[in-house]
């Protein structure tokens, strides 16, 4: 069906958004401003222009059709851009400045550059504030949807490609183990890591454990009890326990002492985290953008120097 870009009317887009959200006309017309009358009846009609119900009653409540749910991302996706168009400024100042930034990033890089980050926005730019979305195997996976939505990811070298990005800091992969744990000398070997139960995180062909994808390559399947998808619960699951897992040394040497692990050297040539800030070219040119990556950068020189047996 073709249609012209001039014959549509926008704020039914951000009714769509809504009620895609919501599943529910009365909340969706209170979360933009709309009475019930005049959300119903935008929904008729959004229900003509596709040709489908969009929304259907089942029980209670109501739940979205095949269609309804294959809008709803792009929904989110089309509203995300329309508010960057009309909220773009030809300059940023940064101590003026209310806007919020949106980042994709793991617990662990939020435990490795939270703090500073805050530090160094409160000094700087006192209202500008940092919504934090966990990172997912989806979010990885489709990372040009993902960063056509938000202000960026972080994430290592090794996941994404053909996309921006900014080099923040490096880290190595180090092996936890209980305290006590007698099973483990001062030295981990090979054998070790065949013979102990692990708990790792985002098992699959996109985990984020890079160390861990290298087992494999050098012959050692690892015995997985435990699988968790964030890095800060994973001294919790070796505490106590007969237990082995790797983290980066830099959230290890902060989470040791809490949960009672030791921290030994991997005993392969585990790879490297490079951590990276990877964002959409469309944002290459944004004031506020250019910013916040140079704001990123300095925090990023800061962790790099910080010795991660001091933290």
């Amino acid at each position: 069906m073709a249609m012209r870009l001039e014959s549509l009317d926008l704020n039914l887009l951000t009714a769509l958004h809504a009620l895609l959200e919501e599943r529910n006309v009365t909340r969706a017309g209170e979360r933009i401003g709309l009475s019930q009358p005049a959300m119903s009846g935008s929904l008729a009609r959004l229900r003509r222009h596709f040709g489908d119900e969009l929304l259907v009653r089942v029980g209670n409540g109501y739940e979205l059709t095949p269609l309804g749910a294959a809008l709803r991302d792009h929904a989110a996706l089309a509203v995300t851009m329309v508010r960057r168009v009309f909220t773009a400024q030809p300059a940023f100042d940064p101590a003026a400045s209310d806007r919020e930034f949106t980042l994709v990033a793991s617990d662990y890089a939020i435990a490795v550059l939270g703090e500073e980050l805050m530090a160094q926005l409160k000094r700087a730019a006192p209202k500008v504030r940092v919504h934090f979305r966990q990172i997912s195997i989806g979010a990885v996976d489709d990372s040009d949807t993902t960063l056509r939505a938000v202000d960026g990811l972080v994430m290592p070298h090794g996941f994404i490609a053909d996309q921006p990005s900014l080099d923040l800091y490096t880290d190595r992969w180090v092996c936890v183990v209980a305290s006590g744990n007698s099973g483990v000398g001062e030295e981990l070997t090979m054998a070790d890591l065949r013979r102990l139960p692990w708990a790792m995180t985002f098992r699959g062909a996109t985990a984020f454990a890079s160390a861990a994808r290298q087992l494999s390559m050098l012959g050692v399947e690892p015995r997985v009890e435990a699988v968790v998808d964030n890095f800060q619960s994973l001294p919790f699951l070796i505490a106590g326990t007969d237990r082995i897992a790797l983290l980066q040394e830099r959230l290890a040497r902060r989470v040791a002492r809490m949960a009672d692990l030791r921290v030994l050297p991997c005993p392969y040539d585990a790879v490297p985290v490079l951590e990276a800030f990877w964002y959409h070219p469309t944002h290459h040119s944004d004031p506020g953008h250019a910013w916040l990556r140079g704001v990123l950068a300095e925090v990023g020189r800061r962790v790099e120097a910080a010795d991660p047996a001091e933290r």
